[in-house]
């Protein structure tokens, strides 16, 4: 016979003291950490223990005694259930200091290097409507809140189109209106699910791999453009043919977008780097311009999600890199080659490195719009390509960029890095922890010099950082 679990404890009259990672709110009892979402620091809450380990528990609020001095009410009315913008309760101004606390204590906690006083953070220049990307889901198992749950609320039609819940990979949480981009992409959005609820387009299951509308991805940029991409999943005989009614039906209702794309996915996951994709109307990509330059922008590119914010970002790392027009460069993870780009024409020579072959032949469109010669771009797995051969052909560095994804760089990437000896690195990070991680491996060959967070993501936890390291002599 199981032995019976022991209830989870209730915590009473706590007082939340500070913000913890992931975008949860931290406090102490007795020598007991509890981490809660959707809280900020002076907030005293009666908490239920969810998850209980040896030195620590996850709980959430039962009822708030007394709200803090220094909360703010969200703007948006779904948060506490959408998981996207954790600290909209939070002022602007707190997030900007938290942020800062997250970088030091990531890169002395876990780098445990010696680091200069880090700069003050760049806060965003918008924090409403700062997005150029989203993507939403589709699905027919619609994510039922508590309250409708303790209604029991017989709700017949379960599709919805929004985000992903935390912990539930199959099911949707519906948006009516996000925050997070110009609202043209709000009626957008809420134009497709009117057009499918009233033609009665069935909506992706993800667990039976079966239904027509699967993802929707809209982007938009600083030039007035607007691309939509559709995921469909084929498997009837008119299925293409609905499509393409909502297609039309989406061109009609909205002039402003210049790129209408689809892709009919097969797979078990909803990337599309691999698929074909099929332009309905419009062209194949759009246009973002930073200072002087032209960027092309297709559905399988990355672009920084904060157009105007990307500028401070990338402004931060070619001050850094202290170009005088001798140096050649080495760009690593160069995407569309917006970097590399930008320093371009302060360099003798940029070396692009991407693993996404579409995105470097969108670096290399982007180099000839723009009139820059100085440029190369090769696309290939950067632990396999960024190796001695490549060097001795290409040259050595003496300044390396590199702005890898969330994981941070390949070991192999990071020695080959210290073979090749540039006098500086300029890192560009979005995840601080992955980023001291390699400052550690680069310690013993390069100094910190600079730290300067920017802050791309407002309402989020989530912050770049750009670190300078100078060859120890």
């Amino acid at each position: 016979m199981a032995r019976k679990k022991k209830p989870l404890p209730i915590l009473e009259n706590v007082t939340i003291t500070d913000c913890a990672a992931e975008g949860k709110a931290l406090a102490k009892v007795n020598d007991m950490v509890v981490f809660v979402p959707f809280c900020v620091p002076g907030d005293v809450v009666d908490l239920q223990v969810r998850k209980k380990k040896h030195s620590y528990c996850e709980a959430e609020v039962i009822r708030f005694i007394e709200y803090s001095k220094v909360r703010e009410v969200p703007m948006c009315k779904h948060f506490g259930v959408c998981g996207g913008c954790k600290w909209q309760n939070l002022p602007y101004q707190e997030q900007l200091k938290m942020k800062e606390k997250q970088v030091l204590d990531q890169l002395t906690r876990i780098g445990k290097v010696q680091l200069p006083q880090p700069r003050h953070i760049l806060g965003s220049v918008k924090i409403k409507e700062y997005r150029n990307k989203l993507e939403f889901g589709c699905s027919n198992r619609r994510w039922l809140t508590r309250d409708e749950v303790a209604l029991g609320e017989n709700i017949d039609n379960r599709n919805a189109i929004g985000f992903h819940i935390t912990g539930a990979f199959d099911k949707i949480y519906p948006i009516e209106k996000c925050w997070l981009m110009d609202d043209l992409h709000n009626q957008m959005r809420n134009a497709i699910r009117d057009y499918a609820f009233k033609t009665n387009m069935s909506f992706f299951d993800l667990r039976q791999q079966t239904g027509l509308l699967r993802d929707i991805m809209i982007r938009n940029s600083n030039t007035g453009e607007w691309m939509v991409l559709i995921q469909f999943h084929f498997e009837k005989q008119n299925d293409e043919t609905a499509a393409k009614g909502l297609l039309e039906h989406l061109s009609g209702k909205f002039p402003q977008i210049t790129s209408l794309l689809y892709v009919d996915n097969q797979k078990c996951n909803d990337t599309f780097a691999d698929l074909d994709i099929q332009v309905f109307k419009g062209n194949d990509h759009i246009f973002e311009t930073m200072e002087n330059l032209r960027f092309k922008v297709g559905p399988k590119s990355f672009y920084q999600t904060n157009t105007e914010q990307a500028y401070h970002l990338y402004s931060v790392a070619r001050e850094l890199a202290a170009l005088s027009g001798n140096e050649t460069v080495y760009d690593l993870y160069t995407g569309t080659g917006t970097i590399a780009n930008f320093v371009s024409k302060k360099a003798k020579k940029v070396i692009g490195i991407e693993y996404v072959p579409e995105a470097i032949e969108d670096a290399k469109v982007n180099a000839a719009i723009n009139g820059i010669n100085n440029t190369q771009f090769f696309a290939g797995d950067m632990k396999d390509i960024l190796n001695e051969e490549f060097i001795s052909e290409h040259g050595k560095p003496d300044v390396v960029i590199t702005d890898p994804p969330r994981a941070g760089m390949h070991p192999d990437v990071v020695q080959t890095i210290i073979n090749a000896g540039p006098e500086r690195i300029i890192y560009v990070s979005c995840n601080p922890a992955t980023q001291a991680r390699d400052l550690q491996i680069l310690d013993t060959f390069y100094e910190v010099k600079v730290v300067q967070p920017v802050d791309m993501f407002p309402h989020t936890p989530h912050v770049e950082n750009v670190v300078l390291l100078v060859k120890r002599k």
